[in-house]
């Protein structure tokens, strides 16, 4: 069964999840991405993957290059940036997959913050900045509160994702943005306080799991860099209520939706939502510490295979996940290697992002971690006491 996968660059989760899933599910994929030379040489991913070169951003160039191809069994995408054209093109060819409507409602944070207030569910304060308007104009007649949030209307990773704590700054935030992204739209959004959370789901368009989610641990204001998350394996109730009826009215239910939202004096408020896996290796420890074939069932529900009444996870471990960052720009030039070992009944796995010999600016976002650390345990007490005993051992050297 010929499978499409869309990318942009190589990710942890396409190598070391979804293709390999795609082999257990006797799948042929043809991987198309605007970035065909990153993959390596052809027999890179093996002999099962044919890297082809498209302008994957465009739907109409995707669907035009499968269809001289025949109708494929599945059109898949994890990326943050293709979710709309892999539905369009899913829906073009009369295959399962996500909502186009719901793909677009999510990517574009200010289309979201309409949705949610025009449904009743959750009401934002924001105002939507187009590229070519006047900054302050804007500013001054969306009325929102200070401190308040500044970030590209389709950004990811905390890339330029701003707290500005009054009109001044904002201002100056604005501008600076835009000189950087001169085309991107901006939303300015009121600050939620609270605790940060994430929700990991897993749907098939008729029922939806939820696998718990994480509780994660950002920088020091005013950026917002994920540092740390610790699993959550339930919700409290009312707050997993809140959240799936947000997730309902923006149409979500299909494949896999990383949710971000805070909670404060027990009302969730969404941050964001990523209509795909959690990534960031996120995604590979819920396989390890759930004990499912994760990259399968999602894969699957893009088949149209219905997914299991029950995933029969386990609930018997804790674990956490940390992102050591570079704290300045420079040349990495001493760091651990990638390693796996096991600490009484804990087990950890640190893999390298950056290879040391490179220079690299300060983003103040995900761009800036060094390497990820997974760890997974018997209960909290031990995978926090394995975790924090490791990154105390380690050196992380960047030279200006």
């Amino acid at each position: 069964m010929q499978t499409y996968l869309l990318a942009l660059n190589p990710t942890d989760s396409v190598v070391s999840g979804f293709l390999p899933a795609a082999r257990r599910l006797g799948l042929s994929v043809t991987l198309l991405t605007d970035q065909p030379e990153a993959y390596g040489p052809p027999v890179a991913l093996g002999p099962d993957v044919e890297v082809t070169g498209c302008d994957v951003r465009d739907h109409r160039a995707v669907i035009s290059h499968i269809s001289r191809r025949g109708r494929p069994a599945a059109v898949f995408t994890n990326s943050d940036h293709l979710q709309v054209q892999g539905a369009l093109a899913a829906e073009f060819f009369g295959l399962p997959g996500k909502s186009w409507q719901a793909t677009l409602r999510t990517k574009d944070k200010a289309l979201m913050r309409r949705h949610l207030a025009a449904g009743g569910q959750e009401s934002v304060r924001s105002v939507e900045i187009l590229p070519g308007r006047p900054l302050g104009d804007c500013v001054e007649a969306g009325g929102v509160p200070y401190p308040c949030v500044v970030k590209p209307r389709e950004g990811v990773a905390s890339e330029d994702v701003v707290r500005a704590d009054d009109p001044a700054e904002l201002l100056r935030l604005c501008a600076e943005i835009r000189e950087r992204r001169p085309d991107a739209a901006l939303v300015v959004e009121e600050y939620l306080p609270g605790e940060l959370y994430t929700m990991e789901t897993l749907g098939d368009g008729r029922r939806l799991h939820v696998l718990g989610g994480f509780h994660t641990r950002l920088s020091p204001p005013p950026h917002f860099v994920e540092e740390r998350l610790t699993y959550v394996p339930a919700h409290p109730d009312p707050v997993r209520e809140q959240i799936l009826g947000r997730l309902e009215l923006l149409g979500v239910g299909f494949g896999a939706c990383h949710t971000e939202f805070v909670v404060h004096e027990g009302r969730a408020r969404i941050i964001e939502v990523n209509y795909r896996v959690i990534g960031d290796h996120g995604d590979l420890l819920l396989a390890d510490l759930l004990g499912i074939p994760l990259f399968d069932h999602i894969l699957a529900t893009h088949l149209g295979r219905p997914l299991p009444e029950r995933l029969e996870t386990r609930s018997d471990r804790a674990a956490r996940i940390d992102s050591p960052c570079a704290d300045r720009a420079g040349v990495l030039t001493s760091a651990p290697g990638a390693t796996d070992l096991t600490d009484g009944d804990v087990r950890l796995v640190y893999r390298p992002l950056r290879p040391t010999g490179e220079r690299h600016p300060l983003h103040r976002t995900n761009r800036d971690y060094l390497g990820i650390l997974r760890t997974i345990g018997p209960d909290q007490r031990a995978v926090d006491r394995a975790a924090d005993a490791f990154l105390a051992a380690q050196r992380w050297e960047i030279t200006p």
